[in-house]
């Protein structure tokens, strides 16, 4: 039952903006990386220009850097990939830009298109790969920022995937 009481101990319930926290400057919680991720996927004008494609090498770019974080932006031409790998220790969200890319896990293959977003945590193995015939570009936020990125071999009779050590 609703009163006039009701207000004087909730108050104008069109003023409760006043009982919203503050936005932080940067985020913290997974919820705020894929909103940054969202955000940034929305407003072009931030990577659109940047973009590069080339023909022998995944084309990337760091796009943003904040305290425990980094933003990369990627292209794809079709038929690159990144080989099955992980991020080490770090989380991250995958954001496709533009195009249409394949994610591989050995829980299976899905088409990520235009707005997709996968979210991971640690340790997490896959492989991305542009199949289709037009360029793809993405939005990979990772945290803490990306120090490694340790590839692995083609899965065991267990099904899952085995580290191997990577030199340059």
């Amino acid at each position: 039952m609703n009163s006039d009481s009701d207000l004087q101990i909730a108050g104008d319930i069109l003023e409760v903006p006043h009982l919203l926290q503050a936005p932080r400057e940067h985020p913290a919680t997974v919820a705020e990386f894929v909103g940054l991720a969202r955000s940034l996927a929305a407003d072009r004008s931030q990577w659109e220009h940047l973009v590069r494609y080339d023909a022998t090498t995944r084309w990337y770019h760091r796009l943003r850097t904040g305290p425990g974080y980094e933003v990369w932006l990627l292209s794809w031409v079709p038929g690159q990939g990144s080989g099955l790998h992980d991020h080490g220790r770090s989380s991250g969200v995958l954001t496709v830009l533009e195009g249409t890319l394949t994610e591989r896990t050995e829980r299976g293959t899905r088409g990520l298109e235009a707005g997709a977003q996968r979210v991971f945590a640690p340790g997490y193995a896959h492989e991305v790969v542009n199949d289709a015939l037009e360029p793809a570009v993405s939005l990979h936020v990772y945290f803490p920022g990306l120090t490694e990125m340790p590839m692995h071999t083609a899965p065991h009779c267990e099904g899952r995937a085995e580290p191997r050590a990577v030199t340059a």
